[in-house]
């Protein structure tokens, strides 16, 4: 199944209306907290209550005048109720309102987020145990090593995604804090049980300690971790870049019909999919770096911080949104090339067996240097002149001195490298049945 990508969903997330709601609702738990204290009249929050709206396109028009949002929207709000307007927002700062609905929005793009990355997991997993036993060549500095399996690959890119949703589920827990405690954090008019109330009833813990904001550590924690995330996709977008190139061509993204790869050249299938995630990863380690300026802000605050998040909170998550989707709907589709895998891990004319070789001898009883020295010398060859690797080791005395033709035979063996491959999928996954 092809995930589909929720924009919807998270642009909803930080639409006006959803913005304002939150701020409404908040407003209100605070009247009801105080109206429990006996600081506001009962019968004035039930009219609160009743009563209590807002009006964006009038919040926009009272917004020009005032040049502050927060004022606007009270402004709308009270002349929905009336006279008890006058209750709302008592003893509150700005920033009691922009932190704690903050604190929520943020909280639900993670929960998409985190539906995402689900998908993307089941994804990688079917495609993991689906060519588990895939031969091709494993790379290090791009050369040839020694073999694998594609389906190894895919339990690589899925633990790591283990990793980053429990990375995300605890930038999530971090972010997950209130305040509703005044201009300064001392709740000079307002009561500490008011913001116990207000976080409860929202599902955030009030912030042990505060300036008049929540401390921007924990939004550079939530944004690096949208960032480490993207860095994934960009590594496993790459590595799809790698094995599409011409030369290789073990995985291409798949061609759909009547797609065009280029305005000029007809035969061109590109990894555009993986080249847009490639790109994409860029904007959001970038946002990850503005999360971490916002940190150091003047004395108990200045504003510096609110015009960085308004770009960045909603960019940001919808974009992680639309990556994890974008990957997983390709993972679904890779085209995998077995045979193309198999041809390739055989260019190299065995030499990918040196370690055995030479284990091998060092098990029979020669020293390691004089063992290695011996592979080399038949690996090179086999490089430089394009041979059989194992059909010079036949013809070198020193190794035929310490090990017979049968025991050579047995090192040339794929299988040989691949004995522990349901062991490393029963530790990513668990039980294989």
């Amino acid at each position: 199944m092809i995930p589909r990508y929720s924009r919807d969903r998270m642009s909803a997330v930080w639409s006006p209306e959803n913005r304002y709601r939150k701020w409404l609702d908040i407003e209100i738990l605070a009247c009801e907290a105080m109206a429990r204290r006996g600081s506001i009249p009962k019968k004035s929050l039930q009219n609160i209550k009743k009563k209590a709206a807002f009006d964006i396109n009038r919040i926009d028009e009272i917004e020009k005048t005032t040049k502050h949002d927060v004022i606007a929207f009270l402004t709308s709000v009270t002349e929905k109720v009336g006279k008890d307007g006058r209750f709302i927002h008592m003893g509150l700062t700005s920033s009691d309102i922009l932190d704690t609905s903050l604190a929520i929005l943020l909280k639900e793009a993670a929960d998409i987020l985190m539906e995402d990355m689900d998908q993307l997991l089941g994804t990688l997993k079917a495609k993991a145990f689906a060519y588990k036993d895939t031969v091709m060549i494993g790379r290090s500095h791009g050369i040839h090593a020694e073999p694998v399996t594609f389906g190894l690959k895919m339990a690589l890119w899925y633990q790591e995604m283990v990793r980053n949703r429990e990375r995300l589920n605890r930038a999530r827990e971090s972010i997950a804090f209130g305040k509703i405690a005044g201009a300064v954090g001392t709740f000079s008019f307002i009561e500490p049980a008011v913001e116990e109330y207000v976080c409860r009833k929202l599902g955030l813990k009030p912030a042990p300690v505060s300036s008049q904001i929540v401390q921007r550590d924990r939004h550079a924690e939530y944004f690096s971790t949208l960032a480490i995330i993207a860095c994934s996709l960009d590594k496993f977008a790459q590595e799809v870049r790698l094995l599409q190139r011409t030369e290789v061509r073990e995985a291409e993204e798949y061609f759909s019909p009547g797609q065009k790869g280029s305005s000029a050249m007809p035969h061109k299938r590109n990894p555009v999919l993986s080249e847009n995630i490639s790109g994409l990863a860029r904007l959001m380690r970038s946002y990850a770096l503005a999360a971490l300026e916002n940190v150091a802000l003047w004395h108990e605050r200045d504003i510096s911080h609110s015009s960085v998040e308004r770009v960045i909170g909603p960019d940001a998550t919808i974009l992680l949104d639309f990556m994890l989707s974008r990957f997983a709907g390709l993972v679904a589709k890779l085209v995998v090339y077995p045979d193309r895998m198999l041809a390739n891990l055989n260019m190299t004319h065995g030499v990918v067996f040196s370690q055995m070789v030479l284990l091998k001898l060092i098990e029979k009883g020669m020293s390691r240097e004089d063992a290695y020295a011996v592979v080399q010398r038949s690996a090179m060859q086999s490089w430089e002149k394009g041979r059989s690797f194992k059909q010079l080791l036949l013809k070198d005395r020193d190794v035929m001195a310490c090990i017979g033709r049968q025991d050579l035979d047995a090192v040339f063996k794929v299988e040989n490298f691949l004995g522990h491959i349901d062991f490393i999928f029963k530790r990513v996954f668990g039980d294989l049945e």
